[in-house]
């Protein structure tokens, strides 16, 4: 089940990367709301196949789609992922809307094990200024299994699986060992996301099959 944190905003721009969590996540709110989407281009290849995939899809939907790309090179002491988390962010900022973007549950677990292992446990909060994450409690498989039966397009990005990426090195090789170690591990960080976003207008009883 699509498990909500918070509430939706009644005029979103939806963060589309073009991957199932996303798309997933458009569909979704598009039901119910008047959406907008936002892409941001990485500068890769794999940005091309995504940029593609969003604007033939935000095309067929009539919904408008804010489109940015990179504009500052990287410092030397900054990884690639980092460059381009300040980059997408600032350019979700710079639309000064109420954007709703796809993590998930298997994102805040990645989170929380790499930020444990640095020695401060943390988890994806609900809110980044004007940026919503409503679907922190949604398994990345719900979404999965929600484009599949809506026959949502999306595009698998390669470099999801290259390890030399920390996020991918964490979610290929740790994460499969701590959930055997501790099976009931997406349960500790679910009880986790709640209790560090208590404050918010919850509704997260609201399940949707």
């Amino acid at each position: 089940m699509i498990k909500l944190l918070g509430r939706l905003p009644y005029n979103p721009v939806i963060a589309l990367s073009g991957g199932v969590d996303s798309m997933a996540v458009a569909d979704f709110v598009g039901r119910s709301r008047s959406v907008r989407c936002a892409f941001f281009h990485h500068g890769t290849s794999a940005s091309d196949a995504a940029a593609r995939v969003v604007q033939d899809y935000c095309s067929q939907r009539g919904w408008i789609l804010h489109q940015g790309s990179i504009t500052k090179d990287r410092p030397v002491d900054v990884s690639p992922e980092e460059h381009w988390r300040i980059e997408r962010y600032a350019f979700l900022d710079n639309l000064n809307e109420d954007v709703v973007t796809a993590h998930h549950l298997d994102d805040c677990i990645e989170t929380y094990l790499w930020s444990t292992m640095h020695g401060t446990a943390k988890v994806i909060p609900y809110q980044r200024n004007r940026v919503i994450r409503p679907f922190l409690l949604t398994p990345k498989k719900e979404l999965v299994d929600w484009a599949t039966r809506n026959s949502v397009p999306w595009v698998d990005d390669s470099s999801n699986s290259d390890t030399k990426y920390m996020r991918n090195y964490v979610r290929h090789n740790l994460v499969p060992h701590a959930l055997t170690v501790n099976p009931g591990l997406a349960k500790v960080v679910a009880k986790k996301v709640e209790k560090i976003n208590e404050d918010i207008d919850n509704n997260s009883d609201y399940c949707y099959n």
